[in-house]
């Protein structure tokens, strides 16, 4: 029985990729290798323009329902290899080489809708009332979105997606959902799912999403994307929390990291709103206003995970991850702590 298949991908957009997909009517089996014009998506020249979509995550449609599916695919060039825009085979190379340390990674995804030039409940002029009540509220003077974002979890659950939790943010319109705990591939692929479950829905209200690090100038929270991570050592050893830690602070990997964590960091990491400046690393417990996070519980247990609070909102999971998992896992493995 034919059935619809939803293909997904990430486009060349700069400096912020774009989610694209179109439908392909599937007669039987898996859903195939398939191809688009890349010189509509940043991708290629229109002298050359076929670019190759290659699936790599299946999962239920939860909005056609039925047997549809969504397909989450790579873009190859037409030769096989990985495109230029296509940062996921980066990131399965890194995966594979430091498996054994069987990194976890949990994102948090902050976002904010937008009606629109404005975000949803900011006032036609002016602005409404200072942060404060905002953060986990209730009610309609304080809480805007929340019929979206229900339908959003409905739907990434019904997809099967490790969606752990959602929660007003701190600015009005502003909301967050949290992907995993899942290894890096798998926390990425199911978080640019999750992002395409969240455009589609808010289409349906007529509001839009943005992933802007500060979707609203002057005193008002940014948007992040907080990341997780542990490896199998950082779970049983509070030396290697603190050698991870120290490892994303040595040399020039601070802004190596920073420059990769999404577009407009210097706008969002500022020292305010409770984060660190872009272009200092500082670690510490249960402080939200450094780069690196280590919770209390973490201190209070021995043993855990980290919470990297510098990248954004727009950032690339698939680069974020990466960049996690190497550093990390690279100075582990240099002091034994596999």
């Amino acid at each position: 029985m034919s059935y619809r298949a939803e293909y997904i991908w990430i486009d060349g957009t700069s400096p912020t990729a774009k989610l694209r997909s179109k439908t392909r009517i599937v007669s039987a089996g898996a859903p195939p290798t398939w191809g688009f014009d890349g010189s509509s998506t940043n991708q290629a020249e229109g002298h050359a323009s076929d670019r190759v979509l290659e699936p790599v995550f299946t999962c239920p449609d939860p909005i056609r329902g039925g047997d549809d599916v969504l397909v989450l695919c790579e873009v190859l060039n037409t030769d096989g290899t990985a495109h230029v825009s296509n940062t996921r085979a980066a990131l399965g190379a890194v995966a594979q080489q430091f498996a054994q340390h069987r990194s976890l990674f949990g994102i948090e995804q902050e976002y904010t809708f937008f009606d629109g030039a404005r975000p949803l409940g900011f006032p036609e002029s002016g602005f409404p009332a200072p942060q404060g009540g905002y953060y986990c509220g209730v009610g309609a003077d304080e809480i805007f979105g929340r019929e979206i974002v229900e339908k959003h979890l409905d739907r990434c659950l019904a997809a099967g997606l490790e969606i752990s939790g959602i929660n007003a943010e701190v600015m009005p319109g502003q909301w967050e959902f949290q992907v995993g705990p899942l290894s890096p591939l798998e926390v990425s692929d199911q978080l640019w799912i999750a992002r395409w479950l969240l455009y589609r829905t808010a289409e349906e209200f007529g509001v839009s999403v943005t992933l802007d690090p500060k979707p609203v100038k002057g005193d008002w929270n940014g948007a992040g994307a907080h990341t997780n991570f542990s490896t199998e050592a950082m779970r049983t050893s509070y030396a290697a929390i603190t050698a991870a830690c120290e490892a994303l602070g040595e040399g020039s990997k601070p802004l190596d990291h920073v420059k990769n964590y999404g577009a407009g960091i210097d706008e969002r990491l500022t020292g305010l709103h409770e984060t660190a400046p872009w272009d200092e690393y500082t670690y510490g417990v249960s402080d939200r206003g450094a780069s690196v996070r280590i919770p209390w519980q973490v201190e209070k247990d021995g043993k855990g995970y980290i919470e990297d609070r510098r990248p954004n909102a727009n950032v690339d999971p698939y680069v974020v991850t990466r960049l996690i998992v190497d550093t990390c896992c690279t100075s582990l493995k240099k002091e034994g702590l596999v």
